[in-house]
């Protein structure tokens, strides 16, 4: 039997909302810490300060999360803040919440 990690879908932004990072991991958690403590310095997301978790979802299957950032990533930005704003309506920092599940 093969065993298979959940994983997750996030978008990130900086302070002005400018920028948006589309990214998949199978730890929330320790992914978003490290997007904040820039523990990639020369990573796009350390470069362009965003580190403000504005969207997440979770998926059974690495694989299906995977998909579902590929299918993200070749939208539209409209489409990408309409689905924040659906999801998070002020766009706030979700980070405290997933820190605490």
């Amino acid at each position: 039997m093969v065993f298979q990690r959940g994983g997750c879908v996030y978008i990130v932004t900086n302070k002005t909302r400018t920028v948006l990072y589309i990214g998949v991991t199978a730890d929330i958690r320790k992914r978003i810490w490290e997007h904040k403590n820039k523990v990639y310095p020369k990573s796009f997301t350390a470069r362009y300060n965003c580190d403000r978790l504005v969207y997440y979802c979770f998926y059974p299957h690495i694989e299906e999360a995977i998909a579902a950032e590929k299918s993200l990533k070749g939208r539209n930005r409209d489409y990408k803040s309409s689905l924040i704003t659906q999801f998070n309506p002020q766009w706030e920092d979700l980070y405290k919440d997933i820190e605490q599940e």
